[in-house]
């Protein structure tokens, strides 16, 4: 059986002390893969983004807040696991600047300048090993299949799952799996925990 490490959630990018960027994952898609690799028999370690979903009790849970800290975590966990499933969706943006006290309302538009946060999924297809594997998530809202394929290649994932806005704090889920040449392996549509344990049976048979 594999050590997994399933990233999951949103993450937070403070503007202030009191607000910030983020963005409405429930965290339902990690918990369902989770519960599903639970239940085959793996060992699964979460890396989480602030929500309020419940996770197995028999995973290791890992709370965070920010994509860096998401970052550290999943990296640092990655090096002892045998594969990854990306199904955070980590905030994209982060200010460059963050303000000390809480930014008062002037009465006049007020200006952001943001940056760009790491790619978990990327960094850790980056570093993965012989023998490890990374699945990521891409949700998209034009050109799904063929975003995901660029972005199967680009953070050198080895399958990736296609789905879109609607996934976002929904009980359902209608996804694609991608294979490494960004063939379509499985097209799966249901509540989550079922789309969960068709995509794990789906996946750890492909790894093998």
């Amino acid at each position: 059986m594999a050590r997994i490490l399933i990233t999951s959630g949103p993450t937070r990018q403070y503007l202030d002390p009191v607000r910030y960027l983020t963005n409405a994952s429930s965290g339902r898609m990690g918990a369902a893969l989770a519960s599903a690799a639970i239940n085959e028999g793996h060992e699964v370690v979460i890396v989480s983004g602030p929500v309020s979903v419940e996770y197995p009790l028999r995973a290791k849970l890992i709370n965070v807040v920010t994509t860096d800290e998401m970052l550290e975590a999943a990296t640092e966990t990655f090096a002892k696991c045998d594969g990854a499933i990306g199904a955070a969706a980590p905030c994209d943006y982060m200010p460059r600047f963050i303000q000390k006290q809480k930014i008062a309302k002037t009465g006049e538009p007020l200006q952001l300048e943001l940056v760009e946060t790491p790619d978990i999924v990327a960094t850790l297809g980056q570093q993965k090993r012989r023998g490890q594997w990374v699945v990521g998530f891409a949700l998209e809202t034009q050109d799904r299949r063929f975003r995901a394929t660029v972005k199967l290649e680009k953070k050198l994932c080895d399958l990736i799952v296609s789905n879109g806005p609607q996934a976002i704090d929904s009980d359902q889920n209608d996804v694609e799996l991608l294979d490494g040449a960004g063939n379509v392996i499985a097209a799966i549509h249901g509540n989550k925990e079922i789309v969960a344990r068709k995509l794990l049976k789906k996946i750890t048979k492909f790894i093998q």
